[in-house]
């Protein structure tokens, strides 16, 4: 007779040994779906529609980036249902529930994101959300930013780029006039909200930075120092993306610029990612301790 003592931790049986479980736990998930699917609806509408939103599209693919760099932590864990995933889930109802009634728009969305991480962390327990921490987090840029917060930080940040720009221009020999956020260039009004939004720039150089944190085993300090600098690396993003946006309105077609206008603004994300890289293999180079540890795929 076998002694049940004896068993290994693999034999029990877990969301993903075990079909019937992961059947139930598909149907969970695409019910949660289903149940709130006006606010994904409405979310899905906001990314594709508003361009200061649009980083959200992004977020699905970080989660899944950090996720998989994170891997190797899950090579010996098996996981098993929680019923702390269940309180998760009727967090994310309330929080959805007193957001549509009570018209927050930010607790209406944030509540059904939560409510997925409830259903992720009832199928797949407390260790797999603490070992996949970063994955879970980086949703919370899922959640549209609330119109006051985007004008509090874009107003000055496009007054800042703005300036910057004609004092970059004029260096350069180029006429260029500035009423507050408005350039004036070959007699053509080019304003920098319109032109190079701001508020775009930070919230996805901010995801972008975040990405680039948490997917190499930097120490806490140099993580903290990689987000708290990230806005000043989106306003400096945003006079690169400005420079040669003022100059097209200026002197080509109106089509020509729009095509660069919208290009750009995703060039942009690649371009910072790129330069953090570089930052960090300066600081590899001159042996500044900016690493904890290795993870598995270095």
């Amino acid at each position: 007779m076998k002694d049940d003592s004896l068993r290994h931790p693999s034999d029990e049986a877990s969301v993903l040994t075990s079909r019937p479980l992961l059947v139930g736990w598909l149907a969970l998930f695409a019910g949660a779906v289903w149940c709130m699917r006006t606010t994904w609806s409405d979310l899905l509408t906001i990314a594709s529609r508003d361009e200061e939103q649009s980083h959200i599209i992004l977020v699905p693919f970080i989660a899944l980036w950090l996720a998989w760099v994170r891997r190797a932590r899950l090579r010996h864990l098996h996981p098993r249902g929680t019923l702390f995933g269940v309180i998760i889930m009727l967090m994310g109802w309330a929080a959805s529930y007193v957001g549509f009634y009570h018209a927050i728009q930010s607790a209406w969305h944030a509540g059904a994101i939560i409510v997925l991480i409830g259903v992720a962390v009832t199928g797949l327990g407390v260790n797999t959300l603490l070992r996949l921490f970063p994955a879970f987090v980086v949703w919370i840029f899922a959640v549209p930013v609330p119109g006051t917060i985007r004008h509090f930080i874009s107003g000055p940040l496009q007054t800042a780029s703005a300036t910057v720009t004609q004092v970059i221009l004029e260096s350069f020999g180029v006429p260029v006039e500035r009423s507050m956020n408005l350039l004036t260039l070959n007699g053509h009004d080019i304003a920098v909200a319109e032109a190079c939004n701001g508020m775009r720039m930070v919230l996805a150089l901010i995801l972008v930075s975040y990405a680039f944190a948490f997917s190499l085993p930097l120490r806490p300090y140099a993580r903290v120092l990689v987000l708290v600098l990230s806005p000043i690396a989106a306003l400096a993003c945003n006079i690169v993306r400005l420079i040669p946006t003022v100059l097209l309105y200026g002197y080509a077609s109106t089509g020509v610029a729009d095509a660069f206008h919208d290009v750009s603004g995703w060039l942009m994300l690649p371009v910072a990612f790129l330069l953090l890289r570089g930052i960090y293999s300066v600081l590899g180079w001159a042996q500044i301790p900016v690493t904890k540890f290795n993870l598995s795929y270095q």
